[in-house]
């Protein structure tokens, strides 16, 4: 997989100025827009319109996750799977992948356009109304940002240990049964990954406990409400082009 997944790119656009709840707001109307209206058109035009997104976001191709052969494999295993059902099971299902692959670049926008810092303040103030109700909503932001922030770093750390794991010397004497490269690289990750929870621990206690990651939100401005209405705008377009063809 990339290397940019889940990371800020560093450039200026005006996507990377938006509000982080902006986008966040922008990408559950596109999955309300899918479920509610997943026609070939529909999917299409959504397509169309993130990579718009992206060519305005002056995203490169190298931002791309290289996706391994297994996991085209696993798609096209799940095709064959519907194949005897008809033509309609296939097609329904190509519909689901799509529509999958689309929430999950519409995701990955926002990963790549917007800071993890600012996804906690952004969860936060979203969910403000929900704490007349009682629900933990800060805990849940704090929760969804250092997992956002940490899962980089674990798949970066797997990496690594993988690499430290080939250039091991190899020990004839060692039962090969018992020599897994999962449990090898899963073991070293979990110490790791406890290793990285302890400092991040420490790093944020040191900096005032966890309510400092939702503080300070950011404020909406009127380029907010514009990025808005044009998603709005996009996805009425798309479900009238629908209904004239």
């Amino acid at each position: 997989m990339s290397t940019i997944l889940l990371r800020r790119v560093p450039v200026d656009s005006p996507v990377h100025r938006l509000w982080a709840g902006t986008k966040m707001i922008a990408a559950f109307l596109l999955s309300l827009l899918l479920m509610l209206w997943p026609s070939w058109t529909v999917l299409s035009m959504m397509i169309v319109f993130l990579i718009v997104i992206g060519v305005i976001a002056r995203l490169p191709l190298g931002t791309l996750p290289r996706l391994p052969l297994w996991f085209w494999a696993l798609i096209a295993a799940g095709a064959l799977i519907n194949l005897p059902m008809g033509g309609a099971a296939v097609l329904r299902y190509a519909q689901v992948v799509v529509f999958g692959f689309v929430l999950v670049a519409a995701s990955f926008l926002i990963a790549w356009t917007t800071p993890m810092s600012e996804i906690a303040p952004a969860l936060a103030k979203l969910g403000a109304p929900l704490r007349k109700l009682k629900v933990p909503v800060d805990e849940w932001a704090v929760v969804v940002a250092l997992t956002l922030r940490g899962l980089p770093l674990l798949l970066e750390e797997i990496r690594v240990l993988r690499a430290a794991r080939k250039l091991r010397p190899k020990d004839r004497l060692l039962d090969r049964a018992t020599d897994s490269p999962v449990i090898d690289i899963l073991t070293a990750a979990m110490a790791v990954a406890s290793r990285r929870a302890t400092e991040l621990g420490e790093a944020i206690t040191a900096r005032g406990g966890t309510g400092e990651l939702t503080a300070h939100p950011a404020v909406a401005t009127r380029r907010d409400a514009l990025a808005l209405a044009l998603v709005v705008f996009a996805g009425a377009g798309a479900v009238a082009v629908d209904l004239l063809i």
